[in-house]
């Protein structure tokens, strides 16, 4: 029989994909409502955590609610009944339903919002476009005996560190020769308890995203023979440059503007998108940014044909035509809910004994025709 699942397995899987310390600072990411050690067996995946989701997740008996969207973005200042999402709070508790949301950390983690979006537009080459602000990195230097520098370079690395771009394991060491005297409660490696000891080390050095560290870090203190493991955790100036905000790719051919819109509709299965630039122009190198990426335009790099976004402004579409780059305004909800079958498939991968559903928001406009 499967052991059950709580809710803080899925809040732990979901972390080690998107780390909340990656969410931007006014980002609101993590577990809202419900208790970590409540046991679950069903979860709701969908894009915001509406009044009919909620629905959906009590008519499908789910315990559990995970959202791109954040239930709250802003503290509650009361607890009113007649405020609709104060009462939306307030029922969700009342159900003892956790809620649990990834957004902008989802946003920027490899594998994430926006790879989704450039797979599906057929997208090659991919890298990312505007760096995290959270993303940073540190180096670990820990002293090792020689003896069992592959076991612990093994669980380090198992643990998130030594990646940088495409390799893991990256790390180095050098030789060296490590001294201490053992203590007289001390349980020593090597040597004996009151007398100088001299241990050949080996001197280990590794790159650790900053949101791995903990994890890292206990890893490096489980591998280690020593009581007291000794390290220096040391900061790095710029961000991981696999993590960021939107992708840039390349299609496998250049095509005009409006045919490249019309498979973007096809692509997200949306009736119409807005359209920047003329239309005949032929874009190859596309940037795309999931959710309300026209806030981002003025960061974007000059090497892009077309940006495929949502919340595109009047004036910054302005803007973009100004500097040239044209614009493909798919919508938030379409650009981001590409995320929500990822979540549940991934969600299933990691505990497979876990129940996910999916629930597809109905658009919130509509286009109308007028005569």
């Amino acid at each position: 029989m499967t052991a059950p699942r709580t809710v803080k397995q899925v809040m732990d899987a979901l972390e080690a994909w998107a780390p909340a310390p990656w969410a931007y600072d006014w980002d609101a990411v993590g577990l809202c409502t419900g208790n970590p050690g409540a046991r679950v067996s069903r979860v709701l995946v969908c894009l915001t955590v509406t009044r009919e989701a909620f629905n959906a997740a009590r008519e499908a008996g789910a315990e559990m609610v995970v959202s791109h969207h954040p239930l709250l973005f802003k503290p509650l200042k009361n607890l009113r009944s007649d405020v609709p999402l104060t009462k939306l709070c307030l029922d969700i508790a009342q159900a003892g339903i956790a809620c649990f949301s990834a957004h902008t950390n989802l946003d920027v983690a490899p594998g994430g919002v926006n790879h989704a979006l450039a797979g599906l537009l057929g997208l090659r080459e991919t890298r990312p476009l505007i760096p995290a602000p959270n993303a940073g990195r540190v180096k670990l230097v820990a002293f090792v005996p020689e003896s069992h520098l592959a076991a612990v370079r093994e669980a380090v690395c198992a643990a998130g560190a030594g990646v940088m771009g495409d390799y893991t394991h990256c790390t180095y060491s050098g030789a060296g020769v490590g001294t201490f005297v053992p203590g007289a409660a001390s349980s020593p490696f090597s040597g004996e308890r009151g007398r100088l000891a001299e241990e050949p080390e080996r001197r280990f050095e590794t790159l650790v995203p900053r949101a791995r560290l903990g994890d890292v870090l206990r890893a490096l203190q489980a591998a280690h023979p020593y009581e007291e493991p000794a390290f220096d955790v040391y900061p790095v100036e710029g961000h991981d440059p696999a993590i960021g905000l939107g992708l840039r790719g390349v299609l496998p051919e250049p095509v005009p503007l409006d045919a490249f819109a019309a498979q973007v509709c096809a692509a997200l299965g949306t009736a119409d998108v807005r359209v920047v630039g003329r239309g005949d122009k032929r874009v190859s190198a596309v940037g795309v940014i999931g959710g309300a990426g026209g806030s981002e335009l003025e960061s974007l790099p000059f090497d892009l044909d077309v940006c495929v976004t949502g919340d595109v402004s009047y004036h910054r579409a302005l803007g973009a035509l100004d500097r040239g780059l044209c614009l493909i305004d798919a919508g938030h909800a379409a650009t981001e809910r590409v995320i929500v079958p990822r979540i549940a498939a991934y969600l299933h991968e990691q505990l497979p004994a876990l129940e996910t559903r999916v629930y597809e928001e109905p658009p919130v406009f509509k286009t109308v025709t007028g005569a």
